[in-house]
């Protein structure tokens, strides 16, 4: 089975994910989505296959999302994915894909359900 982690060091959500993951036995590919974001249909497909709204997969935290004015209601989906990919700190994480299916694990263990 692949997995992939789409991951950020400096996350500890993201960080106890991965050690839930490795604890399978299984070394996931990890990728540091700040460095190499996925693609827009990539992280609409993630978005939609993990049951989420485009706004759930919004990280809301920090100055960037403020500073952009991301909690106005108003803006359309394609205006937030936008920002997503122009800023891919604005993905909320970890997202992980395995061949059971694709979760925003937050909280981690959530992980479970698609290992």
């Amino acid at each position: 089975m692949g997995i992939t982690i789409y991951h950020n060091t400096a996350c500890g959500t993201s960080r106890n994910t991965l050690e839930l993951i490795r604890a399978t036995g299984v070394e996931p590919e990890i990728v540091d989505y700040v460095k190499t974001p996925p693609t827009r249909a990539a992280l609409q497909q993630m978005i939609a296959a993990a049951g989420l709204s485009v706004r759930a997969a919004m990280r809301d935290k920090g100055d960037l999302y403020n500073e952009l004015g991301l909690s106005d209601m108003t803006l359309s989906d394609e205006a937030l994915l936008d920002a997503m990919m122009a800023h891919p700190i604005l993905i909320n994480r970890p997202f992980v894909v395995t061949d059971k299916g694709v979760r925003l694990c937050r909280p981690a263990d959530l992980v479970q359900q698609i290992l």
